[in-house]
């Protein structure tokens, strides 16, 4: 396969940096090797002859270059870098006449595909076409044309195919899926073109060209026609259609018309959904803090003289690459969602629009840079807004960018989060990416905002943190500072001022104090509360809560949001570090649990008809048993010298025979205390089988009553089977915590939702459980109602609960016997 180099010729390294960004996260198939040849010798804005040929010779792999320049002396620079280079390497070399944004992109994944050199440049070439396209608007005369021509096509020829496809993501072709889909047709004999149903007048685009699929435009219940010709149309065409149809593994819009039939174009959607919405669990009590936007409008009025205007474009530009830069010092100090976050907010902050747009208005109009700032911002805003959907709740984004952005230029300190050291609510009209990342969840009880809705930065972020939030509040920003609110991220209920019956209602309230242990039952009998800790950045906040260890310890995160696995030293230094927070404490790590709603690509198939019933977890090492291996050596390695009572342990197992498998790779590795969890009922049904291979189980809840039930716990729908309170549930953990009993009390834990629920846990106790792990927050709580009961009131509660017919029973006898 071909491997063309391409290198990106720019002014601005910033741009240059975030275009490369932008075009490689396209790239549904290995990156083509991409150089940024950007900025002077000594760090300003220019280009350079001598560093372009330098990134030329780089990028080469003896299939060529392609080189993308911006404007101006780049095209001069890059020019006379040609003849710096090795004659037969200018030969190989092609300057490209393209938009640099757009032919960058659709010069990486055209190159990405394997294209040739000609190729590769005839993409980016036209790259601008299909905007272009879209943008002129047909007349109805053009449309009749359009219909009339559709009518009289000629015969297709006898190597075409052609099929409908109905788009059902709820985030329709975007940038990512269109890169899929040009990635996709690459490996087809076949020439593809998509077309929109309900569009005929406008032409068709090439499935090769992300950014022609883009333009498409094609939200959810869009009909797609799918057209080739070659000697693989039918291949190709089928291939479309199919991951169009299946949603490229994105969240599904509801009530699509089946496939085929004709849709409209879907309506634009507003940002803010009708009435609060609850977006992320919890139900706390607070005092209220108001976020108020402090940015001074700037002055309209005021004029930069002409000779002055150079230097004012200057200052404009030197400001956004700093704003730019500090989102990412913030990006680097977080991790998964808010780290991709704050990323893409930093791009922002340097987009040719945004900064071209400022300076055009500083040039012609001689605005200060404040005001271009502020004005091009408040365009582009607007412009997002009325697109709807998606891109309508990234505006917030875009004017904390504004916010910053001026006060970068006037010297002045950032609006954001106030800095407050006593347990608030967060009270807000919008919550931009900046302000979320900021947030200290030790003592940020919740969230609440006018705007946004459930794809929003701030239901993400909540969600990630583990804050109850609330969006969509009308008048939120009218809360007084310092009222005391109750907040439910389920229901989407705020009550301001509540009563003390009402805060007693409250189930995650930061403000009780610390858990001190231990965790026992009144009579003495040991039961460890431990922290689940999904990353180190969780360490601090369950040890500040009064963690007796960690009780799951989730490895995916040295994993998720990469295209290679990590070393076994990035591994180590990780694993660590969550080591080292728990001197003299257990901390049970779980092997990594790749698959279902955690694929990886270079470890998970993406094609699986039902992936949680598939290559998951441990089940991962029947493909690449040396990734497991090597995770293994990177956690010996890191108990090695650690304080920390590290236990290790495998998901996902079904067998006696795959607990068996496990416990020899690990101990041959230098581990000495091995489980498996039970999330399956056949391991549950055959624990004393598994638990004479092992030195200990822990009980997955979330997975086990899933398998139990044959319920989806991310279906809504069947949310009431997934419940944990389920008496067929609560009787196979019976079954396990017998088990235990009969192979001389091989320690039985539970790390799922089910050990936070305080009444819950006395159950668990009672059907023979021995640790119980929950989020950090539920450690006082949980720790409260143990030291309240006995051992026979536990096993009274079990008892009950597993005799009842439903889970609203089950919950109300176990209520009943635990007084």
């Amino acid at each position: 396969m071909s491997s063309v180099g391409v290198v990106a010729v720019s002014h601005s390294p910033a741009l240059a940096e975030a275009a490369i960004a932008l075009a490689l996260e396209m790239t549904a198939t290995g990156a083509p090797a991409v150089i940024a040849a950007a900025g002077t010798a000594d760090g300003n804005i220019g280009t350079d002859a001598a560093r372009i040929a330098e990134a030329i010779a780089e990028a080469d792999s003896g299939d060529g270059v392609a080189v993308i320049m911006d404007l101006g002396s780049a095209i001069m620079s890059a020019e006379l870098a040609l003849e710096f280079v090795d004659p037969d390497l200018a030969e190989r070399t092609r300057l490209v006449a393209a938009p640099f944004v757009e032919g960058l992109l659709a010069a990486v994944v055209r190159a990405a595909g394997g294209a040739s050199l000609a190729e590769v440049a005839q993409e980016a070439s036209g790259a601008l076409r299909p905007k272009t396209d879209h943008l002129q608007s047909p007349t109805p005369d053009q449309d009749a044309a359009g219909a009339a021509s559709a009518a009289d096509e000629p015969p297709a020829p006898s190597d075409a195919s052609s099929a409908t496809a109905t788009v059902r993501n709820v985030a329709g072709l975007h940038a990512r899926p269109a890169a899929v889909i040009a990635g996709a047709v690459q490996s087809f004999d076949a020439e593809v073109m998509l077309q929109r149903e309900d569009q005929a007048q406008r032409p068709p685009v090439s499935a090769a060209s992300p950014i022609g699929i883009a333009t498409l435009a094609a939200g959810p219940g869009t009909v797609v026609l799918i057209r080739a010709t070659g000697p693989q149309a039918a291949e190709a065409v089928e291939h479309v259609r199919a991951l169009i149809e299946e949603g490229f593994g994105e969240e599904l819009a509801e009530g699509q018309a089946p496939t085929g039939a004709a849709a409209p174009t879907p309506a634009r959607v507003d940002p803010t959904p009708t009435g609060p919405i609850g977006v992320s669990s919890g139900r706390v009590v607070g005092p209220a803090v108001v976020l108020r936007r402090t940015v001074r409008e700037p002055s309209a009025s005021d004029r930069v003289p002409e000779d002055a205007r150079d230097g004012a474009v200057s200052l404009l530009r030197e400001a956004s690459i700093r704003v730019a830069e500090r989102y990412r010092e913030r990006a680097a100090s977080v991790t998964g969602q808010r780290r991709t976050v704050l990323e893409a907010t930093a791009d922002m902050a340097t987009d040719p629009t945004l900064v071209g747009g400022a300076e055009a208005l500083i040039r012609d109009g001689g605005l200060t840079p404040t005001r271009a700032a502020w004005q091009v911002c408040a365009e582009l805003a607007e412009q997002y807004r009325a697109a709807g959907g998606l891109i309508a709740e990234r505006a917030t984004d875009l004017l904390d960018v504004r916010n910053r952005l001026i006060a970068e230029l006037r010297g002045e300190e950032p609006p954001g989060v106030p800095d407050r050291r006593e347990p608030f609510i967060l009270v807000a009209d919008d919550l931009a990416p900046a302000d979320t990342v900021a947030l200290d969840p030790a003592v940020c009880l919740a969230l609440i905002t006018e705007q946004g809705g459930p794809t929003s930065h701030t239901a993400i972020i909540a969600r990630e943190l583990g804050l109850p939030a609330v969006v969509g509040y009308p008048e939120a920003t009218s809360i007084v500072d310092g009222e005391l609110l109750l907040v439910d991220g389920d229901t989407g209920e705020v009550v301001v001022r509540p009563d003390q019956a009402s805060q007693a209602t409250a189930t995650g309230v930061i403000t009780l104090p610390p858990f001190e242990g231990p965790g026992q039952t009144r009579d003495g009998l040991r039961v460890l509360l431990g922290a689940n800790v999904g990353a180190p950045r969780d360490v601090a906040r369950a040890v500040e809560r009064g963690a007796e260890g960690v009780g799951l310890f989730r490895t995916e995160f040295c994993f998720l949001d990469r295209d290679t696995e990590p070393s076994i030293d990035e591994q180590v230094e990780a694993y660590r570090e969550v080591f080292d927070g728990f001197a003299g404490q257990r901390v049970v790590v779980r092997t990594l649990d790749a698959g279902s709603d955690k694929p990886l690509p270079f470890l998970t198939n993406d094609d699986e008809p039902n992936p949680a019933l598939g290559v998951r977890g441990l089940r991962t090492a029947r493909r690449h048993p040396d990734v497991l291996e090597r995770q293994v050596q990177a956690i010996a390695r890191a108990a090695e010298g650690a304080t920390a009572d590290v236990w290790v342990m495998a998901p996902m197992v079904a067998t006696a025979a795959e607990a068996r498998d496990f416990v020899t790779l690990a101990r041959g590795a230098g581990l000495a205390t091995i489980g498996v969890m039970i999330e399956t009922p056949a391991a549950g049904l055959t624990a004393v089988e598994v638990m004479r291979e092992v030195d200990f189980v822990s009980l997955g809840t979330n997975d086990l009553a899933q398998y139990t039930m044959a319920a989806d716990r991310q279906s809504g729908d069947l949310a009431d089977l997934a419940n944990p309170w389920q008496p067929a549930l609560l009787r196979l953990i019976g079954m396990i915590g017998q088990a235990s009993r009969d192979t001389s009390g091989t320690p039985v834990g539970v790390c799922g939702e089910a050990a936070a629920d305080p009444d819950l846990a006395c159950v668990l106790v009672g059907l023979g459980v021995t640790s119980l792990s929950m989020a950090a927050r539920a450690i006082t709580r949980v720790g409260a109602r143990l030291g309240d009961v006995d051992l026979a009131a536990c096993r009274r509660a079990a008892e009950a609960a597993i005799g009842a017919a439903d889970p609203a029973e089950a919950k109300a006898a176990a209520r009943a016997a635990l007084g």
